[in-house]
């Protein structure tokens, strides 16, 4: 063999390889956040089956003043069980079969992705099924989304050094926020969009602030409305306050595998018209002897909120509480 052939061969080796490396890599999934892709037969969709699917996965996001879907929604039929379908982060697969089945398959047809199967020898079984295993499979959407927000939010940081070294923590805040206020124990972060803007607030107070576990949810309403003075109209005496016409939301949480109250409800500007939705975190930082808050809220009069708020929601999720100040923020 001529040394001619030889490259020749050799180039044909490399670039067939090349080729087929790019090939076995997995496709990588698309859409919008919190969008979610149910294969299921239209005659079953049509029927109790997907009322239970709607009434589960599109039931309204707690803590909005108009109601909007937990997930959007794209049927398709089995048998297009290909394409758009399968390049979702989420998949329900339900399908009437002589085996009652529940299985979750990771990365099935591309990555990340969670792809729920669900089948069941009758309606009933199916149904069953459904809400047997509804709560897992909305836990687990709900990770992949945030995850996928925080995939994004890292292509563009904003530079919080300052945040770092005044809260000891390390949080990723895309870099569309700019800052507004800063205080000792207080930054406020805005950024702008098309109806109005969403906002990220960090302070910091002490943790005996809570007297008592009795209380907890009066407590933090009362600190999130000491802090309200800070988050002011444009018109003469307006300022934040907790909206006393809605009852907020109390949950147990984790941030940072910490222990968390998460509080949601309606803000509104006291002595104006202004009002919306906000997410409350206070972290008990143990460590540090005092509760880290993370809110974020956003003003947004007759738009939908929901994804506004997720991606608010995924920012407070990327908070993690240095045990030095060793930690390097990214830069704008």
């Amino acid at each position: 063999m001529n040394k001619t052939h030889f490259l020749c061969l050799l180039f044909s080796v490399v670039l067939f390889s090349c080729f087929k490396k790019e090939s076995d890599m997995p496709r990588k999934t698309t859409g919008k956040i919190n969008t979610i892709a149910v294969v299921i037969d239209d005659q079953l969709w049509n029927g109790e089956i997907g009322d239970s699917i709607r009434n589960k996965f599109a039931s309204p996001v707690i803590g909005l003043p108009e109601e909007e879907p937990l997930f959007t929604i794209n049927q398709y039929p089995v048998k297009l069980l290909e394409g758009f379908a399968t390049d979702s982060r989420a998949i329900i697969v339900i399908k009437k079969e002589d085996e009652n089945k529940f299985e979750i398959q990771k990365n099935q047809y591309a990555t990340p992705q969670n792809v729920f199967h669900i089948s069941g020898k009758t309606a009933e079984e199916v149904l069953e099924q459904l809400e047997q295993h509804t709560p897992e499979i909305i836990q687990l959407i709900e990770q992949g989304e945030i995850a996928e927000s925080q995939r994004i939010n890292k292509q563009s940081l904003l530079n919080t050094k300052g945040i770092s070294k005044q809260f000891k923590i390390g949080i990723q805040v895309p870099s569309n926020f700019e800052y507004v206020l800063r205080k000792p124990n207080f930054v406020w972060l805005k950024k702008k969009i098309i109806s109005g803007s969403s906002s990220l607030l960090v302070y910091q107070v002490p943790l005996n602030t809570i007297k008592t576990q009795s209380a907890i949810a009066v407590t933090i309403l009362k600190m999130r409305d000491s802090i309200g003075k800070y988050i002011q109209g444009t018109e003469p005496n307006t300022y934040m306050i907790s909206e006393t016409g809605y009852t907020p939301y109390f949950f147990k949480s984790k941030i940072d595998h910490r222990l968390a109250y998460e509080t949601r409800g309606t803000w509104q500007l006291q002595n104006d018209y202004m009002s919306g939705p906000f997410i409350n975190y206070a972290v008990v930082d143990k460590l540090n002897n005092r509760l880290l808050v993370v809110e974020g809220f956003c003003y947004s009069p007759s738009k939908e909120k929901r994804d506004e708020m997720h991606e608010l929601e995924a920012i407070m999720h990327s908070v993690h509480i240095l045990k030095n100040n060793t930690f390097t923020p990214h830069k704008k």
